[in-house]
């Protein structure tokens, strides 16, 4: 695959409609896609040799933390075009959920093997952003040093300041008139997110990631885990071990999950098993019907990531019209986790664009579920 040159516009897709094909599940109120690293990998040089858009996000168990609580931050996650289960809490709770997430993808390590893997092609050019003063000039300087599948055409540490003061017209016209094709993000997860979302729309590097220890990794001032910690959920020991402030955040994640998964994800098992055992087989269909004032999907049977092909075609269809679109859920009998990541996704768009939909004839049992993927607001009734 030949990577393509900067010349290019970026394309954003239709009209920014979600991209309802992805084999996307939800887990904790967030969008993951079950895809391995090689497939990320894969997605970031497709973006960048298309000059299509992917904002990629990498959530692990402070992400999740943070989302409860901060609208706007998980609403950052919803708006990726890729987002990988970075953590391995997240993969463990997501195999008892159903969820087929078959390793970790840490945004380090996707860095990494974009590095090693695109070595016989164009290297794909990159631009860090944030991290301490001087950090992001090692990083840059150790990654041209290396050689292999990724060049560093530029860097800049705006420090602790404003988003304001952090998104001025010279700031991005110097990503911009970089050339890059990958825009690495270090601010900390909330500010990084918030400052991808605050300024997307001005950014020309087709691929653009809060990776928050990546510049640090790749300036050698923290190291990573060895890759049997990694492999088997350790690296926060480590991590600790490099930076000890960590503790206190890591020991203030794994309580605040654990009530999560008391609170929420415990009580809606017995449901989501029993209820995979008796419905989860059955004939799933699918009804549109059009009016003058709004367009109704009505749905029948179990919904999962094997039936949901219809649906997927019917949301591409319809999820940008301006009627009322309601999802009626009278008849289903049976939910996964992909059917809930397409509505989250769905639920999201319409707010966005100030769209009216429902959900409607949601049943007790439905409720369990949605409230155990962390879901359960996609009921509420917003215009």
């Amino acid at each position: 695959m030949q990577l393509a040159t900067t010349d290019n516009p970026i394309s954003p897709g239709k009209s920014g409609i979600p991209d309802f094909s992805r084999n996307v599940h939800c887990l904790f109120g967030l969008p993951f896609d079950a895809v391995g690293s090689d497939e990320a990998v894969d997605n970031i040089l497709d973006a960048v040799s298309e000059r299509r858009r992917c904002v990629l996000s990498t959530p692990n168990l402070n992400f999740m933390v943070a989302s409860q609580d901060d609208a706007a931050f998980r609403d950052s996650v919803i708006h990726s075009d890729l987002s990988v289960v970075d953590g391995m809490p997240l993969v463990w709770a997501g195999r008892c959920l159903g969820v087929p997430f078959r390793e970790r993808v840490a945004g380090s390590g996707l860095f990494e093997s974009l590095h090693r893997r695109n070595t016989s092609q164009i290297p794909v050019k990159v631009y860090l952003f944030g991290g301490d003063q001087g950090v992001a000039d090692k990083a840059c300087a150790a990654i041209n040093a290396a050689g292999g599948g990724v060049e560093c055409v530029g860097h800049a540490s705006p420090g602790f300041g404003s988003m304001e003061s952090m998104s001025t017209p010279e700031i991005l016209a110097a990503i911009n008139s970089s050339g890059a094709d990958f825009l690495v993000v270090s601010l900390g997860a909330k500010k990084g997110q918030a400052w991808i979302e605050h300024n997307i729309a001005r950014l020309d590097p087709p691929v653009v990631s809060y990776l928050g220890a990546v510049i640090n990794f790749m300036a050698g001032t923290v190291r990573r885990a060895p890759p049997w910690m990694q492999r088997n959920g350790l690296e926060w020991l480590w991590r600790i071990s490099e930076e000890r402030g960590l503790w206190k955040r890591y020991w203030d994640d794994g309580r605040q999950a654990l009530g999560l998964i008391g609170k929420n994800v415990a009580p809606g098992l017995l449901t989501y098993y029993l209820d995979r055992h008796r419905f989860g087989t059955d004939q799933a269909s699918l009804d549109v019907v059009e009016t003058e004032l709004g367009i109704r999907l009505s749905l029948e049977g179990a919904w999962t990531a094997a039936s949901l092909e219809p649906l997927r075609q019917a949301l591409s269809r319809h999820a940008d019209t301006d009627k009322q679109l309601h999802i009626d859920l009278g008849n289903v009998t049976f939910i996964d986790s992909s059917f809930v990541a397409l509505m989250v996704m769905l639920r999201r768009y319409r707010l966005d664009s100030k769209r009216v939909w429902y959900l409607r004839n949601v049943s007790t049992r439905l409720k369990r579920l949605l409230k155990m993927y962390g879901a359960a607001d996609i009921t509420d009734r917003h215009v």
